[in-house]
């Protein structure tokens, strides 16, 4: 098949509203043009087709769709794909995603999409978009809000230099231990380390960090980025230890330390 027949795999990043408890403007986060190329897209691959359906009612709502709803084709990532991640061995053997990108070969576009901000960061994707390059698929990042990287932004820690590394482990022995293991490859390598939790988590994760970590070591934490609540702190552990805080941890979480 000639390649220039081929469609194009659209990373379409959605609002980082997902699971609080009000919506904001969907055109406050993300530009006119994004809207614009998510709703001439009919095929998706996403993460939840519930909140796909959800996202596309949203853009419907500012450019309209022009076909329904549920003509849609929207194909779910698998579920392992979600717990394991995309990646299994170096580069993500354990799953391949190309039969999910048989409407490009067709020649439609298809767009890729995650619960909250950008596809394959810090969400599901990866997979997809190797497979895309490994068929010749054009691949186009669209633009919209990227939690770590507005995070990151906001926190004053060293932007030049960090990794982000997922959630850490629930176990109170091995997260002690992932927790000094970062801060102190942190202060060998002066990288910021980047991490979340699920909402519910959060303040037994922020207690635990302030139990943990050096009284130098710097701590940032943002809340609720882009939405009317947002909030950004960023101390040292010896500060945070002393103020009395009444910052809503309920909202979705980024939290990163310098040490």
């Amino acid at each position: 098949m000639n390649d220039l027949k081929k469609g194009r795999l659209y990373l379409v990043p959605v609002p980082l509203d997902f699971g609080c408890e009000s919506a904001q403007k969907i055109t406050d986060t993300l530009p006119l043009a994004t809207l614009e190329r998510a709703a001439n897209i009919q095929h998706w691959v996403c993460e939840n087709a519930k909140s796909t359906r959800a996202f596309l009612k949203r853009v419907n709502d500012i450019c309209p769709l022009p076909i329904p709803l549920q003509s849609q084709n929207i194909q779910e990532l698998p579920r392992e794909v979600h717990k394991k991640g995309d990646h299994q061995g170096a580069l993500g053997e354990g799953f391949d995603a190309k039969p999910l990108l048989q409407p490009a070969l067709a020649g439609s576009d298809i767009g890729l999409v995650s619960e909250a901000g950008m596809p394959a960061i810090a969400d599901p994707g990866s997979s997809v978009v190797r497979a895309a390059h490994a068929l010749k698929i054009e691949v186009i990042p669209l633009v919209g809000p990227i939690s770590l990287m507005l995070a990151l932004a906001a926190s004053g820690l060293n932007g030049q230099n960090f990794a982000f590394v997922g959630y850490l482990p629930q176990d109170a022995e091995h997260r002690t231990k992932r927790i000094k293991e970062l801060e102190a490859y942190s202060r060998q390598t002066h990288q910021t380390q980047l991490f979340i939790e699920t909402p519910y988590r959060n303040a037994a994760l922020l207690k635990f960090l302030l139990q943990t970590l050096n009284p130098n070591t710097h701590l940032s934490l943002s809340l609720g980025l882009t939405l009317d609540t947002a909030t950004t702190r960023s101390h040292k552990v010896a500060f945070w230890r002393q103020i009395q805080s009444s910052l809503p941890l309920s909202l979705p979480a980024v939290f990163g330390i310098l040490a």
